[in-house]
C-alpha cells in the first residue's frame, strides 16, 4: 500500500497548512476576547488532552524515565512556554500576518544553532538563507521603528528563536521515546506552566461569558490547531521523505497571510510584502537543500 499511504500523506501535508496556517487566525480573534495568557493555556490544554487520547487510543506508551522527563521538560520551555507566550504577544503587538513570517524564519536560526550545538557545517546555502532573512527582518521591522519600539516583531522573533533552540535541543538529546508521547508531554508540561501563568498574570479566566463564535475558535485552537494538526504531522513524517513535509510547512505563512488578509483586513505594505517573500525564500532554502 506504499502508493495509497504516499497520496493520502500528501493530502495530510495541505491539511496541515491549512491546520497551523488558520491556528494564526484563531489565535487572532481570541485574543479579542480573552488575555494572552488565558488563551494560551486553554488551548495548550486542549491540545494535550487531545494527543493524549490519541496516544491511548494508539496504544502508545506515555511514560518516560527520570532523564528523557528532564529532556522534555527543557523541550517544553523552548517549544511550547517561549513559543506560545512570544507567539501570543507577537500578535497582541503587531499583524498576525508579520508574526506567522517572522516565526517560521526558525529554520534559518535553527540551522545555525546546528551549527554550533550539533558540529553541522556552515555551507554556502545556510550564509544565503541566512542574507536572506536578515535583509527580510530589516525589511519589516525598520518601517516600524521609525514611529516606535517595533515589539511585535521582537516577540515573532523571539518566537523563532524559542522553537529553533527547542528544535535543535531535541535532536542533541535524542530521546528514545515515540514523537507522539515527546509532543503530549511537552504540551502537558507547557499546560501546567502557563496555567501557573495566567493565575499569576491574570487570575481566574472568566470565559463562560464569551459568545459561540469565540468558543469555536478556541475548540478550534486546541482541538486541530495543536491536538490533530500535530498528530496529522507524525502521521506525514512517517510516510513521507522530510523534505516533502518541510516544503508543505512552507505553506503555513502562506496560508496565515492571506487568510489574515481575507478573514480580519490585514494588507500587508510593499515592505511587508517584500519582507515576507524573502524570509520565505531563507526558508525554503534551508529546507530544501541538498
Amino acid at each position: 500500500m506504499p502508493n495509497r499511504n504516499s497520496r493520502s500523506a500528501r493530502f495530510l501535508v495541505f491539511a496541515i497548512a491549512l491546520g497551523w496556517g488558520f491556528n494564526w487566525i484563531a489565535s487572532r480573534v481570541i485574543l479579542e476576547w480573552l488575555p494572552p495568557w488565558t488563551m494560551r493555556a486553554l488551548g495548550i490544554g486542549l491540545g494535550a488532552i487531545t494527543l493524549v487520547l490519541v496516544a491511548v487510543a494508539r496504544r502508545i506508551p506515555l511514560a518516560l524515565t527520570k532523564r528523557q522527563f528532564v529532556h522534555v521538560v527543557v523541550a517544553a520551555a523552548l517549544n511550547v512556554i517561549i513559543f506560545n507566550v512570544c507567539s501570543a504577544y507577537a500578535q497582541v503587538f503587531g499583524t498576525t500576518s508579520r508574526a506567522v513570517v517572522i516565526a517560521y524564519s526558525m529554520p534559518i536560526w535553527a540551522a545555525l544553532l546546528a551549527v554550533v550545538v550539533l558540529g553541522e557545517r556552515l555551507d554556502r546555502v545556510r550564509l544565503l538563507a541566512l542574507a536572506l532573512c536578515v535583509a527580510g527582518l530589516l525589511m519589516l521591522i525598520l518601517p516600524q521603528a521609525r514611529v516606535g519600539f517595533p515589539l511585535g516583531a521582537l516577540f515573532a522573533l523571539g518566537c523563532a528563536w524559542g522553537w529553533a533552540a527547542g528544535t535543535v535541543y531535541l535532536k542533541w538529546a535524542r530521546i528514545e521515546a515515540p514523537s507522539l508521547t515527546i509532543t503530549a508531554w511537552q504540551l502537558l508540561i507547557g499546560f501546567f506552566a502557563l496555567a501557573v501563568g495566567m493565575l499569576l498574570a491574570e487570575g481566574i479566566p472568566h470565559a463562560l461569558d464569551l459568545p459561540p463564535k469565540v468558543w469555536a475558535w478556541i475548540i478550534y485552537n486546541g482541538l486541530i490547531g495543536l491536538g490533530l494538526t500535530y498528530f496529522m504531522w507524525f502521521v506525514v513524517v512517517e510516510r513521507l521523505p522530510a523534505i516533502t513535509a518541510s516544503i508543505g510547512a512552507l505553506l503555513v505563512p502562506v496560508i496565515g497571510v492571506v487568510a489574515s488578509a481575507v478573514l480580519i483586513g490585514e494588507v500587508p505594505t510593499v515592505s511587508d510584502a517584500i519582507g515576507f517573500a524573502l524570509i520565505f525564500f531563507a526558508a525554503a532554502a534551508v529546507l530544501i537543500r541538498r
